[in-house]
C-alpha cells in the first residue's frame, strides 16, 4: 500500500518550504493587511464615536446656550413691558393731576366770575330799586 521509502520524507521537507513559503510570501502580508484593515475600522469606528460624543456635546451647548438666550430674551421682553406699564402709569397719573388741576382752575375761574356776576347783579338791583323807588316815591325821600 504505502511505500516508506526516501521520498516521503522529501515530500515532508518540500511540504514544510511550501509551508514556510505560503507563509513568508502569502499568509503574513495577508494577515499584515486584514489586520491593518481590521484597525482602521475599529479606528474609524471609534473616531466616529469620539466625533458623535463631540457633536452631541456641541449640540447639548448650543441648546443650552438657546435656552439661556430664551430666558434672557424673556427677561428683556418682561423688563420693557413693566418699564412701559410704568411709563403708562406716570403719564396717566401726570395726565390725571393736569386735568384735576384744570378743573380745579375751573372751578375757580367760574367762582371768581359768579362772585362778579352776584356783584354786578347786586349793584344793578339795588340800581334798579332806586329807579323804581324814585318813581313810585318821591325822589327826596329816597336819599
Amino acid at each position: 500500500m504505502f511505500d516508506f521509502d526516501a521520498t516521503l520524507p522529501l515530500m515532508a521537507v518540500q511540504f514544510l518550504i511550501l509551508t514556510a513559503l505560503l507563509n513568508a510570501v502569502f499568509y503574513k502580508p495577508l494577515t499584515k493587511v486584514l489586520d491593518e484593515r481590521d484597525d482602521y475600522v475599529r479606528g474609524g469606528a471609534t473616531g466616529s464615536r469620539e466625533k458623535l460624543a463631540e457633536a452631541e456635546s456641541i449640540v447639548k451647548e448650543y441648546e443650552k446656550q438657546i435656552a439661556q438666550a430664551r430666558r434672557e430674551s424673556q427677561n428683556l421682553v418682561q423688563t420693557a413691558q413693566a418699564e412701559a406699564k410704568e411709563i403708562t402709569a406716570q403719564k396717566i397719573a401726570a395726565a390725571q393731576q393736569e386735568v384735576q388741576s384744570q378743573r380745579e382752575e375751573a372751578a375757580q375761574e367760574i367762582e371768581q366770575q359768579k362772585a362778579a356776576a352776584l356783584t354786578t347783579l347786586e349793584q344793578q338791583v339795588d340800581s334798579l330799586s332806586r329807579q323804581i323807588l324814585e318813581k313810585i316815591l318821591d325822589p327826596e325821600l329816597v336819599n
